[in-house]
């Protein structure tokens, strides 16, 4: 087995020739490619087992590419280079007093593994940090920030990852089901998306790496609590994979999904103007701006920021809002997300889409145009000014003595206006796991060969009903690594196993003189890009881009061995040291 086969022949992201996948051999079959499933694969792989990584999409990584990379860790290296004192005992107390009620295991064990497991296993894979933070609930600063954020995270994890010969990626693949045989789970059911292939693949273990389920409206709705409002238009702003399909998997054979009600939304969520159908948000933010409801009035001070401003977002006429600023303003929009890295992105996708954002020359044209009452505008924005001046927020208290950052006022025209809504974000409930990442049914009884880990179980719990800054990426390293070692516990003894010399990049791969015009008498791009197919979203998204840009096929394909489609391959450590950063930019 090669750790750097991929299992689709053809192009991965055009599929010229698809052919039926291989046979495979694995002792562990891992469900998911996103952070916590690639921890999970190489904690195997590295006591020897053989692992098959099985993911939806035709890329690494999940929805932690597109973060921050903020980490809460403790005790670290880091943290005494920039003399912050802090303990296990400290951050477990925070823990559990912001949480209110986590698991107090896994809490405590984060709080005294997290600097081990976390920070010296990142970096000895060559992750930086650039910056401590104290975010809120931390008594101290110990929120890391990735240096390159969350691409600079998990691409080192996957560099990682194709190193060892035991693991296998097969990618466009949905798994459709479990297979048990005497009460323990034994191998998948699965689906290949673009091949259209489906068969089965046994294993002496399954780990399920999923995500979450805060993509799918109908779970969300299912699980919300009870009593309070559900918005009319709620935007989904998680993973694109993030659709609870390990939760369905686990439930199907008895698994319990416990604290599914906890969710982690956002007041902050503009349409995504690269899905014309709605559904998709971004999660955003304008400094200088102020919100006003449906009648042209602030309800709430804009620092309480995208979580705490939901449930006073909820109880307004529509759940909805309009941020309104000034043209001054509007070059410190900021949108989360790698991809949105370029501020010339931002303002040609959003601020001078008029789609989404409206302008004016005054504010009454501006209340016209959005259908706000125009008197109740102009005296929500004069009053708001006149606060600015006294330096005193008089409704909100937004700001005033001990707050450092005064806000702007709003008097630079043209006048913009965005409308929000709420967005959608992390699941903080989900599959039931032991002390070793053990699928548990509604008894507390382990599941036999199934195993969760991330975002799929709630974080393990350890956020419990508020999530703290930086304690969602840590969880799902640690989760990952516990999972690994208590699966290798399972499997037959075998001697460790080292990894491989990673190939530096453009060492050992063949570049030619790449044809742009070749390239697209097989792929009309402008037509398979607007098609919307199963399987082929990454494809769509990465080449919307080239499109946009005008880039030639050399930019990012620099690397082909050859144009014949029967050996046509790409090299992923090349593409993941030189081209992912085409797209994920570094800073938000």
């Amino acid at each position: 087995m090669m750790g750097l086969v991929l299992h689709v022949a053809g192009c991965r992201e055009a599929s010229v020739h698809p052919v039926a996948l291989p046979p495979l051999d694995p002792d562990v079959i891992v469900v998911g490619a996103g952070l916590s499933g690639l921890v999970t694969a190489i904690e195997l792989a590295e006591g020897g087992a053989r692992v098959v990584v099985v993911d939806a999409a035709s890329v690494f990584g999940g929805h932690a590419v597109m973060s921050a990379g903020d980490i809460c860790i403790v005790g670290t290296d880091y943290q005494r280079q920039h003399d912050v004192h802090d303990t296990p005992e400290a951050a477990f107390e925070d823990i559990m007093a912001v949480g209110r009620t986590p698991s107090a295991e896994w809490a405590r064990y984060y709080a005294e593994h997290s600097g081990r497991e976390i920070y010296d296993w990142l970096s000895a894979l060559g992750v930086e940090f650039e910056r401590l933070l104290r975010d809120t609930g931390h008594r101290t600063a110990r929120v890391h920030r990735t240096k390159g954020r969350g691409m600079a995270l998990v691409g080192p994890v996957y560099r990682k990852a194709l190193s060892y010969p035991g693991i296998e990626f097969v990618w466009n693949t949905r798994v459709e089901g479990l297979i048990a045989k005497d009460g323990r789970i034994t191998g998948i059911e699965y689906g290949n998306q673009r091949l259209g292939a489906r068969g089965r693949m046994a294993a002496q273990v399954v780990v399920l790496a999923t995500g979450g389920f805060q993509s799918n409206l109908d779970m969300v709705r299912e699980h919300w609590a009870a009593g309070a409002p559900f918005p009319p238009r709620f935007l989904e702003g998680s993973g694109i994979n993030s659709t609870g399909s390990g939760h369905e998997l686990a439930e199907s054979i008895g698994a319990d999904l416990v604290q599914m009600e906890r969710q982690m939304n956002l007041a902050s969520g503009i349409p995504d103007p690269r899905y014309p159908w709605g559904r998709r948000g971004l999660n955003a933010r304008i400094p200088d701006s102020i919100w006003v409801n449906l009648t042209g009035e602030r309800f709430a001070s804009e620092g309480l920021g995208a979580v705490g401003g939901l449930p006073v977002l909820l109880k307004q006429p529509q759940a909805t809002y309009w941020a309104i600023f000034d043209d001054q303003a509007a070059p410190a929009m900021a949108i989360s997300g790698t991809d949105w890295g370029l501020p010339a992105r931002i303002k040609e996708l959003v601020l001078d889409n008029p789609a989404l954002t409206i302008k004016a020359a005054s504010l009454e044209e501006l209340a016209t145009k959005t259908g706000l009452p125009p008197e109740t505008l102009i005296a929500t924005v004069a009053r708001y000014n006149d606060s600015v001046k006294l330096g005193v927020d008089r409704d909100f208290g937004r700001f005033g003595p001990g707050i450092t950052r005064m806000p702007a006022a709003i008097t630079s025209p043209p006048y913009h206006a965005i409308q929000f809504f709420p967005l959608t974000r992390k699941s903080m409930g989900g599959v039931a796991i032991d002390q070793q990442c053990r699928v548990l049914d509604a008894a507390g009884r382990v599941i036999p060969g199934l195993y969760a880990v991330g975002e799929l179980t709630g974080s393990a719990g350890i956020n419990g009903e508020t999530g703290m800054g930086g304690m969602f990426l840590g969880p799902c390293i640690v989760t990952g690594r516990v999972a690994g070692r208590s699966a290798l516990a399972e499997l037959p003894s075998r001697a460790p196993v080292s990894p491989a010399a990673v190939m530096p990049a453009g060492v050992g791969v063949r570049s030619f003189a790449q044809d742009t015009q070749a390239c697209l008498q097989c792929h009309a791009l402008p037509t398979q890009v607007a098609l919307q197919r199963e399987g082929y979203w990454h494809f769509e998204q990465v080449h919307r881009v080239v499109l946009q840009r005008g880039m030639d096929c050399a930019s990012c394909h620099s690397e082909i061995s050859t144009t014949h489609p029967s050996t046509f391959h790409r090299h992923d450590l090349r593409q993941l040291s030189l081209r992912c950063m085409i797209c994920h930019q570094a800073d938000e």
